[in-house]
């Protein structure tokens, strides 16, 4: 069943056209294309646009750029955006800076399974690194195990282990709610089990815990977690840290919302 199910890539993106295409240019290189991408636009410029028609120009798969205006961090709506237009059955999540190794989709479509999502890892990249990527100068993936360990040793990368090894899906899940490795930039569940619990929810305003309050309320809802290290890491390009003026309150609704057993965004998918 796991080969058959289709698969759609919610890419979110802000005024980075840099990064997105190195993004969607590693999708053209995966060792499957059974997929579709949809470029989840927080209210980008024309570049971005520009960037996007492009790529499709020459993408081996469907892409779509779904845009919405710019009024500030509205990271869950736009997500829920891309949710309505892809078509896929079970979605992977991730963000416009990070970018996925050739057997992504591949991987996560190897650990979908009913009544899971799976919360993925990233590797980072130091700021230099991430410079010399996106000019075309170097990549990672690219790469020998030597060169991968001199921008190990040297600071470029911040962990190395993930690139090289990946383990078989076993005693991946988990039957209990915790806060390590959610990590928005990379996850997937079911687009009906997304659904039932009302995709996103968008009364959350600034940066932070969008992602974490989605996991517990598919926890809530009874869909267990799996941890998708050593099998879905990305390359996290370096960018400056967001303004977390928000994150305190946002973190307080999510532990509220682990004593109430909240299952439905307040604001999501359906009106």
């Amino acid at each position: 069943m796991q080969q058959t199910i289709n698969i759609s890539v919610v890419i979110a993106t802000y005024n980075r056209p840099d990064a997105l295409r190195a993004v969607i240019e590693a999708f053209f290189l995966q060792d499957e294309k059974n997929f579709e991408l949809i470029v989840a636009d927080d209210g980008s410029t024309d570049n971005t646009r520009a960037c996007v028609a492009e790529l499709q120009a020459r993408s081996p798969v469907p892409l779509r750029h779904i845009w919405q205006e710019d009024l500030g961090f509205r990271l869950a709506r736009v997500r829920n955006l891309g949710i309505a237009a892809a078509t896929g059955d079970y979605l992977i999540f991730l963000d416009g800076d990070c970018i996925p190794q050739s057997s992504f989709i591949s991987q996560h479509r190897h650990l979908a399974e009913p009544g899971c999502m799976v919360t993925g890892s990233r590797i980072l990249l130091s700021e230099a690194l991430t410079a010399q990527v996106l000019s075309g100068a170097i990549h990672p993936l690219q790469l020998s195990p030597w060169g991968q360990l001199k921008l190990r040793l040297n600071g470029g990368l911040n962990k190395l282990l993930q690139l090289w090894w990946h383990f078989p899906d076993v005693k991946r899940t988990s039957d209990r709610f915790t806060w390590r490795r959610i990590k928005g930039c990379n996850m997937a569940a079911w687009r009906s089990d997304i659904e039932r619990i009302n995709g996103f929810d968008e009364s959350f305003t600034g940066w932070g815990h969008e992602d974490a309050d989605i996991v517990l309320r598919l926890f809530n809802a009874g869909i267990l977690r799996k941890d998708g290290a050593f099998a879905t890491e990305v390359l996290h390009l370096w960018h400056r840290e967001a303004v977390r003026d928000q994150a305190s309150s946002n973190k307080a609704r999510v532990e509220a919302r682990m004593h109430d057993k909240t299952v439905r965004a307040t604001v999501g998918l359906a009106p």
